[in-house]
């Protein structure tokens, strides 16, 4: 397969472009990258150098590590799935599909799982990440040290009944105390428990809403108006009453008070 002359004249080009921009990189005999140094000369390497070039290395693995895993984490082991099926069933409870958008359903879900996450997320920095930065902790230490307070949390709400399940499903035998617990069987249980407490506080937002439409339908089947669709008037209603009873403060504070 034979390649077009400008194509030769491109790579000769972007070879030349390379040999001299690593020109002045190889004659100091190292690369910097940003908290990495390699060195080309095992001699200028000093051994003192090496545990905080190792130490670095490893800190940027572990940071790129985590945000690969934020978005499951943030489902998986926190207050996040709770607070935005209460959200997205209360949008359903108005009857309109695409108002508040999802960003905004979103973004308020993430901002009240960060209040409510807050004394965990403290801990976790006071004892495993800081200690983990200066130096005093390993990474061994760092993690067990960060997961028990997830663990805490975990535990405290799910069900007897959810972590009974999956200790059935896992065959496993059963857990004598909180430290025998396996995250393994904790986090679905912690779902599960998640979804359940969702659909209670949905069911409870909903029964108002549905008392609005069942009360417009029967006032327009009584007044004749058959061929008038309920959601053109119950719609307003429903508003404008979620408004006066500043329904927002009540749906975000019940929500944040149910983890406490």
């Amino acid at each position: 397969m034979s390649l077009n002359p400008k194509r030769w004249v491109a790579i000769l080009v972007c070879l030349l472009a390379f040999i001299f921009m690593s020109g002045p990189a190889l004659a100091k005999d190292e690369i910097e990258f940003p908290g990495i140094r390699i060195s080309l000369d095992q001699k200028k390497s000093s051994a003192s150098e090496q545990p905080h070039q190792v130490a670095a290395a490893v800190k940027i693995i572990i940071g790129l590590t985590l945000l690969s895993l934020a978005p499951a984490l943030l489902i998986s082991v926190t207050s996040f799935t709770r607070i935005v099926i209460v959200l997205s069933m209360l949008r359903h409870a108005f009857g309109m599909q695409e108002t508040p958008p999802n960003t905004v359903l979103i973004s308020l879900a993430l901002f009240l799982s960060l209040f409510t996450m807050m004394p965990v997320l403290s801990e976790i920095n006071a004892k495993a990440y800081q200690p983990f930065m200066e130096g005093k902790l390993g990474i061994e230490q760092a993690t067990s040290e960060g997961v028990k307070p997830l663990r805490e949390f975990m535990v405290r709400q799910t069900r007897e009944q959810d972590m009974a399940l999956m200790v059935e499903i896992s065959r496993s035998e059963e857990p004598k105390t909180v430290d025998d617990i396996k995250l393994v069987q904790l986090i679905p249980a912690f779902m599960l428990s998640e979804l359940k407490s969702a659909f209670q506080i949905g069911f409870v937002i909903f029964l108002p809403f549905l008392l609005i439409d069942l009360v417009v339908a029967s006032i327009l089947m009584s007044m004749g108006m058959v061929m008038v669709p309920p959601v053109m008037i119950a719609l307003p209603i429903k508003i404008l009453m979620f408004v006066l009873i500043d329904g927002w403060n009540l749906v975000a504070h019940s929500v944040v008070s149910s983890f406490h």
